[in-house]
């Protein structure tokens, strides 16, 4: 796959607006859904138990984030991906904090033991603690790290039989055998809450308009990082805020041209 691949499936998101179900965290929703509208997505942000699964049926992809779960946002999450599942749409899940507490990692274990993923989106830390590495998590951040994010990710794809985005200062993804990197991106997006999350939603839009899940979650993070550099080099030195502004903007007006000029990604095995 080359550029072209993220032009065309961007262009495919526009022209289709697929609705993505996200159960997610209390402090990036509106982030989340804006961001997705901004991409040409349409958001469902359904996290009641009575509804999940409903909601999930409807969806064309569904996007579990566990940054604020707690017993009833769990069994609204089992229930969702359960119902996607059954009716063949993809799950995106976003291991929030895995392993900064032994309920967090708790919920992370019991859900991919519960549901087959289409892709785990988390940055390097999160990845490596649902293999048992030690990559420090810091709150919902990751710390330092002492390993190697490409082999976390290769070892979690396999473990787990999904697709691994392992977010840090060049993105990794990974199906177990095809392994890439991403090197688009800002330092800039670590200053805005949310910006992991909502990449983790982007993917799910992503997914909704492929069947392969690698060149979607390459895509994805591939438009997303060049989204993010173009708002860094418009917002300046004005700081996050007008940063985040500037972002939501390019997510909308990132062009065909911009993605074929800026887009940077490689195989490496």
């Amino acid at each position: 796959m080359d550029a072209r691949t993220v032009c065309a499936l961007l262009n495919r998101i526009r022209e289709q607006k697929p609705l993505i179900h996200n159960i997610t965290n209390i402090v990036v929703a509106n982030f989340s859904a804006n961001g997705l509208l901004a991409l040409g997505a349409s958001p469902f942000m359904a996290s009641s138990e009575n509804e999940a699964a409903e909601a999930a049926k409807m969806a064309d992809a569904l996007v579990l984030n566990m940054g604020t779960v707690d017993e009833a946002i769990l069994k609204a999450m089992v229930k969702a991906g359960r119902s996607a599942i059954a009716h063949g749409t993809p799950v995106i899940f976003d291991p929030v904090g895995a392993g900064a507490t032994p309920y967090r990692k708790f919920v992370a274990e019991s859900l991919l033991e519960e549901l087959k993923m289409t892709m785990i989106r988390g940055n390097a830390a999160e990845i490596s603690q649902l293999i048992g590495e030690q990559g420090e998590v810091k709150g919902v951040d990751a710390g330092d790290l002492k390993g190697n994010p490409a082999e976390w990710a290769k070892r979690a794809a396999k473990q787990w039989q999904t697709v691994v985005i392992a977010t840090g200062k060049d993105d990794v993804i990974s199906d177990g055998s095809k392994t890439f990197l991403v090197h688009n991106g800002h330092p800039i997006l670590t200053q805005v809450t949310g910006t992991g999350c909502l990449l983790s939603a982007v993917a799910g839009a992503f997914a909704a308009v492929e069947k392969d899940p690698v060149k979607a979650a390459v895509s994805a993070v591939t438009f997303y990082g060049v989204a993010a550099e173009i708002a860094a080099e418009k917002s300046g030195k004005q700081g996050p805020g007008s940063f985040q502004m500037e972002f939501i903007n390019q997510l909308a007006l990132v062009s065909e041209a911009e993605i074929l000029r800026h887009g940077s990604f490689e195989q490496i095995e």
